[in-house]
C-alpha cells in the first residue's frame, strides 16, 4: 500500500509508474484505492460505473481493463460540506461530511468485496491511500489508509513529499502519530517530488531513520513530464507546470475554471496539441478578446458554477464571442449551461427550482435522481468523423425548438446526441478529443478548414508517458527490492 503525508504529495502517480515498471517485468497487476474523492473520474471498462480518474489511469499503465472495484467508494463533491457517494460504480446517496463519517463504517464491507474481487488472476495489487493517514480526526473507522493496511496486513511504503517542505517533519510525525502496530506495517519511505542536489538530504535520511526506524526507500526527483498525464485533483490546474504552454500556437482556446469543474482532462489533448494554446481562465480575469474557441467543461453543480460564471462576468464575455462568431463549446454540464433553462425539481444541486443559462442553444434540462453512464459511440455531424466518448450526468436535456442539429448520431439506431447551431455545440459526451482523428479533424474546423499538419497522436503519447514514468522510478529507486516488500493476499 503507498500512503502519504499528505494530499497531492504523488501516491497516485507513483502507483502508475511502479504499475507499469511490474507490468514491463510480465506481472499481472491491478491498482485498487478503497475510498476516493474526486470529481474527475471515468466510466470503466469492465461491467457499469464510474472509478476516479487516477485508477482509470493506474488500469492503464497496469495494461488491464478498468474495473469499479479498483474504487469501491469514491466521493464527488457537489458543495462545501455535501458529497455524492458512489458505491462500486453506483450513485448510493447525497451526503454531508458528518453523514458520511457516521456511516463509514458499513463501508468497509464493500471495500473488501471488491478487493476479493481483484484479486482473481492477479499477481501484485498496488494500494493507494488518500490524503494522510495522520489526520486523527479522521482515524475512527478509518478505511482510506491505515485502516484498510490494518485489515489486510497490507505492508506500506510512506511518501513524503519535499516540493511543499517540511517533508522532516511530516514523515517524523506521521510516526509519532501512528500506533505500534501501523508504524510496524510501514516498511520504508521514499522522498518524493525532489529538486536539486539528493547528497545534501542524504543527513536527513540518515535522522529519518533513526527517529522512525523505517528504511530509506531513496529519493525520486521531479518528474518533469508529470503535466502531461491525466490529474486527478482539480489542485492540478493551480499548477503553472501543468498549464501545457505553447510557443507555437495557432489556435487559442479558453477555457474558463469554475469551482466545481469536473471531468477536466477533456481539455488535456487539446493542451499537448503543438499548435495549440489552451488558456485557463482563473477568477478575476476575462475571457481573452483574440480567443478562437470557448470551452466550457464539465461540472459537479452546474447551477451553482452558471451563478459563478455570471459573478465574474464570464456570461457576457462568452455572448460578446458569440456575436463574433467564436466557437463555443459545452461538454456535459457545460452543455447544459449553453441552454435556456436548467430546472433542478428535486433541490439535487441547488436549493433553486429554475436557473437561467445563457441562452445560446435552444435546449432545456431537467435535472433528476437517475446517472447516466455509458461509453457511447457514433458519428459527429459536423465533420462525418467516427466518435467514441462516455457520458456521466444526471440529467435530461431536450430541445425548445427546431433550429438545432444533433452534435453526433450514436449507436447502431443512430440517436441523436447533443445540439449544434451555428459555431455553438453542446454534447454530453467526454473523452472525445483523446482520439486523434476526431481532434485534428475538429481543430481543421475552428481554422475555418485549414488542415491542422498535426502528427500527435495522445494515446500513444500517453503509454509512452506512462513507460518514461517507470524508467524514472526504475533509475532513482531500487524497484526489485520495493516489489520484494510485498506479501501474499489474506
Amino acid at each position: 500500500m503507498i500512503q502519504a503525508t499528505g494530499s497531492d504529495a504523488g501516491k497516485s502517480l507513483f502507483v502508475a509508474g511502479l504499475a507499469r515498471a511490474a507490468s514491463n517485468r510480465g506481472l499481472s497487476v491491478k491498482p485498487f484505492k478503497p475510498q476516493n474523492m474526486s470529481n474527475n473520474a471515468a466510466v470503466v471498462a469492465q461491467g457499469h460505473g464510474e472509478i476516479g480518474r487516477a485508477q482509470e489511469l493506474q488500469a492503464q499503465a497496469c495494461r488491464t481493463p478498468s474495473s469499479v472495484h479498483m474504487n469501491p467508494v469514491l466521493l464527488k463533491p457537489q458543495g462545501p460540506q455535501s458529497s455524492q457517494l458512489i458505491i462500486q460504480g453506483k450513485v448510493h446517496s447525497s451526503l454531508n461530511a458528518q453523514e458520511y463519517y457516521s456511516h463509514k463504517l458499513s463501508l468497509l464491507s464493500h471495500v473488501t468485496e471488491s478487493f476479493q474481487k481483484i484479486q482473481h488472476n492477479t499477481d501484485l495489487i498496488l494500494v493507494e491511500g488518500a490524503g494522510s493517514p495522520a489526520e486523527t480526526n479522521l482515524r475512527k473507522n478509518d478505511i482510506a489508509n491505515m485502516g484498510f493496511a490494518c485489515h489486510v496486513q497490507a505492508p506500506v511504503i510512506l511518501l513524503g513529499d519535499i516540493h511543499r517542505g517540511g517533508v522532516i517533519a511530516s514523515l517524523i510525525g506521521t510516526h509519532a502519530l501512528l500506533s505500534p502496530i501501523e508504524q510496524k506495517l510501514v516498511k520504508g519511505f521514499i522522498i518524493n517530488k525532489f529538486k536539486g542536489n539528493p547528497d545534501l538530504f542524504s543527513p536527513a535520511l540518515l535522522t529519518l531513520s533513526q527517529q522512525t526506524s523505517w528504511e530509506s526507500l531513496g529519493i525520486l526527483p521531479w518528474f518533469q513530464k508529470a503535466s502531461q498525464l491525466p490529474a486527478e485533483d482539480s489542485m492540478a490546474l493551480e499548477s503553472p507546470e501543468k498549464s501545457f504552454p505553447s510557443s507555437e500556437s495557432t489556435l487559442r482556446i479558453a477555457v474558463p475554471l469554475c469551482p466545481h469543474i469536473a471531468n477536466f482532462d477533456d481539455i488535456d489533448p487539446l493542451r499537448l496539441e503543438p499548435h495549440v494554446q489552451v488558456s485557463l481562465v482563473k477568477p478575476h480575469n476575462p475571457i481573452p478578446k483574440n480567443t478562437h474557441v470557448i470551452i466550457i467543461p464539465g461540472s459537479k453543480n452546474t447551477s451553482k458554477d452558471l451563478a459563478f460564471m455570471r459573478a465574474q462576468g464570464w456570461d457576457i464575455d462568452i455572448l460578446a464571442h458569440a456575436r463574433q462568431n467564436t466557437w463555443i463549446v459545452g461538454i456535459c454540464g457545460g452543455f447544459q449551461m449553453l441552454g435556456q433553462t436548467l430546472h433542478d425539481p428535486h433541490h439535487i444541486e441547488s436549493t433553486e427550482t429554475l436557473s437561467k443559462g445563457l441562452g445560446l442553444l435552444p435546449v432545456s434540462t431537467t435535472l433528476s435522481h437517475h446517472k447516466k453512464l455509458s461509453l457511447s459511440h457514433g458519428i459527429c455531424s459536423l465533420n462525418q468523423q467516427k466518435i467514441s466518448g462516455y457520458e456521466i450526468h444526471m440529467g435530461l436535456s431536450s430541445y425548445t425548438d427546431s433550429s438545432p442539429s444533433p452534435f453526433a448520431h450514436i449507436g447502431d439506431n443512430q440517436k441523436p446526441e447533443g445540439a449544434c447551431l451555428n459555431h455553438i455545440i453542446g454534447t454530453y459526451l467526454h473523452g472525445i478529443f483523446a482520439h486523434d482523428s476526431f481532434r485534428q479533424h475538429m481543430i481543421s474546423l475552428w481554422k475555418n478548414n485549414q488542415d491542422s499538419q498535426s502528427t500527435f497522436s495522445y494515446p500513444q503519447h500517453i503509454d509512452n508517458t506512462l513507460n518514461d514514468l517507470a524508467s524514472h522510478i526504475e533509475t532513482h529507486l531500487n524497484v526489485d527490492h520495493i516489489l520484494s516488500l510485498a506479501r501474499p493476499c489474506p
